[in-house]
């Protein structure tokens, strides 16, 4: 049975160049954020709870995700947001236990979140890594990479998050990606330990 390992990071701390490495290594990634979207977009039961929570205007007139409306109108509401989620992560925990029995053979496999600690999705993983960057450093990357975002909407971002504080207090593994310490030897490590047979017993 493929053991589920969780990996997450604030908004610009390079988890998805991490599990792009995990990936080379032969190691399935469940996207939570991307499938979230998809589903957001195909799946009618999230569609029409979404539209009974907060209007038609959720979805456009080719009912496509509407994304300038719920940056506007939901994602400026804590108590919104808290809705929008308890619609959607539900579903998606759905879909996350249908990828993982398709995946049985494998060691383990990663699943990847934006979110993890604060949606309290870290609880049904086995172990979870938090990948960690300076502040200024995930600042400086959000803003080579996302230049339409401004400096306000970076900081709403990252004050929504968990303080990294948090994180380390209850991930199980860290992987620094300050820009100073390699990646590739800390992330060969735990796939070495992941792929130990009784590792959890460790």
């Amino acid at each position: 049975m493929a053991k589920i390992i969780g990996i997450t990071g604030g908004i610009g701390s390079g988890k998805s160049i991490v599990c792009k490495v995990f990936a080379l290594l032969g190691v399935p990634i469940y996207e939570a954020d991307v499938r979230a979207k998809y589903l957001m977009n195909h799946n009618q039961h999230i569609k029409q709870q979404l539209k009974n929570a907060f209007g038609n205007d959720t979805y456009t007139e080719n009912e496509e995700l509407n994304r300038r409306f719920l940056a506007e109108n939901v994602f400026i509401s804590n108590e919104k947001v808290l809705l929008l989620n308890s619609i959607v992560h539900p579903e998606v925990a759905q879909d996350f236990k249908k990828w993982t029995t398709k995946k049985q053979h494998f060691d383990y496999v990663l699943n990847e979140a934006a979110l993890m600690f604060e949606s309290g999705s870290y609880q049904r993983m086995d172990k979870v890594i938090t990948v960690f960057s300076p502040l200024e450093v995930r600042k400086k990357r959000i803003r080579l990479r996302d230049t339409q975002r401004t400096e306000q909407e970076i900081d709403n971002i990252i004050q929504k998050q968990l303080p990294e504080e948090e994180k380390f207090k209850k991930a199980n593994y860290i992987i620094e990606n300050d820009d100073k310490k390699p990646l590739l030897p800390q992330i060969l490590t735990l796939n070495t330990i992941f792929r130990q047979p009784n590792f959890l017993k460790l």
